[in-house]
């Protein structure tokens, strides 16, 4: 059973160019589907019926798996056994119908100007790492991209003198962002003053780590957590922070909606709108804390 995912992995990969972190993903809840259809009594993927598959939605729920991950669990089930039928490994596909759980909305995470700006003011620069951090966290603020398009930014995405940079985003849709002068202005003393000193006449990688390769999504996520810590911020923090921080700041001054679509590169402006319920909220905080009969 275990080689019939391991196949339908590297179909998604080959054929419908998955993503490595989808992948990833993909890999981890198939293999706990499988674990527990072992555990049902399972042994042939002609034998599973809708019955094992609710019952592993159920276990991961009970688990208390959130409706995000459960949703994509049933994904990755649901095109398994798709593909299963696809190749003849199976005759039927016990996942036709399956309801998905519903999403929960949530809002994102976002920091007060005050946070964003104490966060980055905290960043020394005095040398090449320190640098380094500076200049990647100004520039997600100031341009909102995702942390993965951050860290896949070459030298050649950079066309500072027009005041933009290109990045590729979800789906491989390369977009242009404008850069303020500010994040502008640090990229610009980390190339001349701390890139190479990391390695970087080898690559064109445009943040290293301290070995000259490009810098991980790991690698990030530690040096925001320290980087929010030392700065004495004792708050909830996710990659994206300072992308949904950049949007809900835009917005609350005054910024178009579209606008902000395009530079996010959100497909729909439907997944934009989020903001303005962010917005809408920290009107209602600073109603009920200022307004006499609140």
């Amino acid at each position: 059973m275990r080689s019939h995912i391991e196949s339908f992995l590297q179909y998604m990969t080959v054929e419908k160019r998955m993503s490595a972190n989808t992948r990833q993903a993909y890999a981890s809840d198939l293999t706990q589907y499988a674990s527990t259809l072992n555990q049902l009594g399972v042994e042939d993927w002609n034998d599973v019926t809708r019955s094992h598959i609710v019952k592993h939605i159920e276990e991961l729920s009970q688990a208390g798996r959130a409706s995000s991950s459960l949703r994509r669990a049933v994904s990755s089930i649901r095109m398994f056994h798709h593909h299963l039928k696809m190749t003849g490994v199976t005759t039927t596909d016990p996942s036709l119908y399956l309801e998905t759980p519903k999403a929960e909305k949530q809002l994102p995470d976002t920091w007060s100007q005050t946070e964003v700006e104490r966060l980055l003011d905290s960043v020394p620069t005095s040398d090449p790492l320190s640098l380094r951090d500076r200049a990647m966290l100004e520039l997600l603020y100031g341009t909102g991209m995702r942390v993965s398009e951050l860290l896949g930014l070459d030298l050649d995405d950079l066309q500072f003198e027009l005041g933009y940079l290109q990045c590729e985003g979800k789906g491989e849709r390369a977009r242009i962002i404008p850069v303020s002068s500010v994040a502008q202005s640090f990229v610009e003393r980390y190339i001349q003053q701390a890139r190479n000193g990391l390695g970087g006449r080898e690559t064109e990688a445009l943040f290293l780590n301290g070995r000259g390769g490009r810098l991980s999504r790991q690698g990030f996520w530690k040096m925001i957590k320290r980087r929010a810590k030392l700065a004495g911020i004792d708050k909830e923090i996710t990659p994206h922070v300072l992308r949904h921080s950049f949007a809900t700041h835009l917005l609350e001054n005054g910024a178009d909606l579209r606008a902000i679509q395009q530079m996010l590169g959100h497909a729909d402006l439907a997944t934009t709108q989020v903001y303005t319920h962010v917005n809408k909220s920290r009107l209602h905080d600073v109603y009920r804390k200022h307004h006499p009969r609140a």
